[in-house]
């Protein structure tokens, strides 16, 4: 049964892409795809929520909450930040050569949106199994609630970072400046750190519905701390911050930890 109902909502992200591929298309920019991460994501909460056997139990409930606030928050957030930005420079340079040669459709496709959808429903995965496992009407396990707790966490991180971010880049006085306040004094990157938190907070939510769904999700977090920390998230956006901040950032650098949070070196 938990197999054909992940099938399901396979089926639903598949759908989803399949109309924001034909947008995409249509306006020549994918960016919004970013967007997307978070609120197919909770998108995807919500459905399992709704087809768990004989219907939702408090745990169920708790995780597709968790899920739900974290990614339609973060869409909503990103959807804004794009519509005011425009066109991300890292899709612009990854689909350059195919919009040149007139193979944009296919690429955007193939090399953007099933891509991301693939990477999205495993890393999302400890939600959707959680949800489909916990559909009987028992009290929230302890390992539930110290799940929410390091969840918690990571939203306060994810929303303040994000909040005083915006703040600092709203100032016209802060131009070719630095953000080493509020939180960005501890971390240079409360917002991944949040992710990472919020995600392995989910995911201990879904061990509490059993260690055999935990063992068989664990990948969803691994390769979600993997991006944050390795791939996409702080060396790409690290390397794109030394071009355009130059010795300002540097300096930052030498002072302030990478993703946990630390208390600044001098």
């Amino acid at each position: 049964m938990m197999f054909e109902l992940l099938v399901v909502n396979a089926a639903i992200l598949i759908v989803l892409v399949l109309i924001q591929w034909a947008i995409s298309v249509k306006i020549d920019d994918v960016s919004f795809i970013d967007a997307f991460w978070g609120a197919g994501m909770a998108i995807l909460a919500v459905a399992s929520w709704l087809l768990v056997p004989g219907g939702p139990g408090q745990l169920a409930t708790l995780i597709m909450l968790m899920t739900a606030a974290w990614g339609f928050r973060l869409g909503f957030y990103l959807l804004r930040r794009w519509r005011h930005e425009g066109e991300d420079k890292r899709y612009k340079l990854i689909l350059k050569k195919d919009r040149e040669a007139g193979n944009f459709a296919r690429a955007a496709l193939t090399r953007v949106w099933l891509m991301q959808a693939v990477l999205l429903f495993m890393v999302s995965s400890p939600a959707q199994v959680g949800i489909l496992a916990s559909g009987a009407p028992a009290p929230i396990p302890i390992l539930g609630w110290l799940g929410f707790a390091l969840w918690s966490v990571g939203v306060f991180f994810e929303w303040v970072g994000d909040w005083q971010l915006a703040r600092f880049k709203a100032d016209p006085a802060n131009r070719g400046y630095v953000l080493d306040t509020g939180l960005w004094r501890y971390t240079r990157h409360p917002n991944y750190f949040g992710d990472f938190c919020a995600w392995w907070g989910i995911w201990l939510a879904c061990a509490a519905a059993g260690w055999g769904y935990a063992a068989a999700t664990v990948i969803g977090p691994i390769f979600l701390s993997f991006t944050l920390t390795r791939w996409s998230g702080v060396p790409l956006l690290e390397k794109g911050m030394h071009k355009t901040k130059g010795n300002k950032y540097a300096v930052y650098e030498r002072k302030t930890s990478a993703f946990f949070p630390m208390p600044p070196r001098y």
